[in-house]
């Protein structure tokens, strides 16, 4: 089920998942809300988080979908898969001089979900990206087992290791294309539901502390890809963005809260995004 333009139907649905780590729970309240709709996707492109939950959906284009990914994050949450302790990230770092956390915990939770598809085999044409790092370049993956291309696709510099593929390494897709809009264009998309983990309307701060120069360089990067994208849509695409109902300042939860609290914030993130997305499309 490998997508190309000219292959894709005339009039053509694609979900669009960014990047955003923990702030990924916006995005499954607002599949529920598209699915509950009633709106289904013909082609879902996902970044980073978006990618492993844009699998789930490619999968499953159904209400159930959002059942799993409800699951994933309890799960994700109590194994502190994207919080260790500082000690475990200290002595992962220790140990490979390039990053702090294995990928090995999320790589069995996808399989223990999703199994060991291939993605041209999913339900639904899906495509997520990554970062070559010997062709400094994106890299679509449409063909070939779906987990390493996921894997791949959240490979976060620093944090997980870089994903090996054949002959090539590849980092996380939000280098390249964090809300892979431009992608959706380029197959043909005609009307794009663009989930986004929040960030993208609220203004960014000069940094404050040495961590937060990169943070802050990697964000106007991958902000400024999106915008050049929503200010050139092509003619004939409508884009929705989808809203997030967040109006909280722009905090990760916080790594010393305790799990319960870590999976209550979640939930709180899936809540808000349904119901403002659900008003939206009531609105549309």
């Amino acid at each position: 089920m490998s997508v190309s333009s000219a292959t894709m139907a005339k009039e053509t649905v694609a979900f669009v998942l960014g990047g955003g780590g923990v702030r990924g729970g916006y995005e499954v309240g607002k599949l529920k809300a598209l699915l509950e709709a009633g709106i289904v996707p013909d082609l879902v492109l996902g970044t980073s988080i978006g990618s492993v939950q844009g699998a789930f959906v490619a999968a499953d284009p159904s209400p159930g979908c959002v059942d799993r990914l409800n699951n994933l994050w309890i799960d994700v949450m109590r194994q502190k898969i994207f919080r260790p302790s500082l000690t475990s990230r200290l002595s992962t770092l220790a140990v490979t001089g390039t990053h702090m956390c294995s990928n090995k915990p999320i790589a069995d939770l996808l399989v223990r979900y999703l199994g060991r598809p291939r993605i041209q085999d999913l339900a639904v044409p899906f495509e997520c990206v990554a970062a070559s790092i010997e062709r400094a370049s994106a890299h679509w993956f449409a063909t070939g087992p779906l987990i390493p291309a996921v894997l791949a696709s959240c490979a976060v510099p620093g944090v997980w290791p870089p994903v090996r593929i054949g002959d090539e390494h590849f980092l996380d897709g939000g280098l390249v294309e964090s809300i892979p809009l431009h992608r959706a264009y380029e197959l043909g998309a005609t009307t794009v539901y663009v989930l986004h983990a929040g960030r993208v309307n609220k203004a960014l701060r000069p940094p404050r502390r040495p961590w937060e120069i990169a943070s802050v360089s990697f964000e106007i990067a991958r902000r400024h890809r999106f915008s050049e994208g929503m200010a050139n849509v092509p003619e004939g695409v409508t884009v929705h963005l989808l809203p997030t109902g967040d109006t909280a300042p722009d905090e990760d939860i916080d790594i010393f809260d305790s799990t319960e609290d870590q999976i209550e914030e979640v939930r709180t993130r899936v809540a808000n995004a349904y119901a403002a997305t659900a008003e939206y499309l009531r609105a549309v």
